[in-house]
């Protein structure tokens, strides 16, 4: 494993760091509208999910220096289309432009995943698109 990627010895940020970063980085790619419904909607039965997702994912993942969130944004809706994801993908549809992403970039996205993922899904792909961007 390259020494920029590895924490020899345990080093890295703590859980609360790790939350606080992953907080941040979760409002910059999705919006401080949906996080804070996301935060709204927390129960006693989701309140260790949102935890485990805002540490990981975000703190974790998508903090990582390997990829541009443009880049992250590329994979992660590809692999959306590929499991049928459709509400995870109308929310990282949104991100893909706040990552920087243009609409014409996504539409060679799941062009490109009709190929790898099967034609009716990218078809669903095409129909939550137009509904998230406001062209149904």
């Amino acid at each position: 494993m390259p020494e920029s990627t590895a924490r020899p010895h345990g080093e890295g940020l703590t859980d609360g760091e790790r939350y606080t970063q992953g907080m941040g980085v979760r409002r910059e790619v999705l919006g401080d509208a949906h996080v804070d419904r996301a935060g709204a909607g927390t129960t006693e039965l989701t309140a260790d999910f949102q935890d485990l997702i805002t540490r990981y994912a975000w703190g974790d993942i998508w903090s990582r220096p390997g990829l541009a969130r443009r880049e992250r944004s590329v994979a992660v809706l590809t692999a959306l289309i590929a499991l049928g994801h459709h509400e995870e993908l109308a929310m990282h549809l949104r991100a893909a432009l706040r990552n920087g992403l243009t609409v014409d970039e996504v539409r060679e996205v799941i062009l490109q995943s009709a190929v790898y993922c099967g034609v009716p899904a990218a078809n669903t792909a095409f129909r939550i698109a137009n509904d998230v961007y406001g062209e149904a």
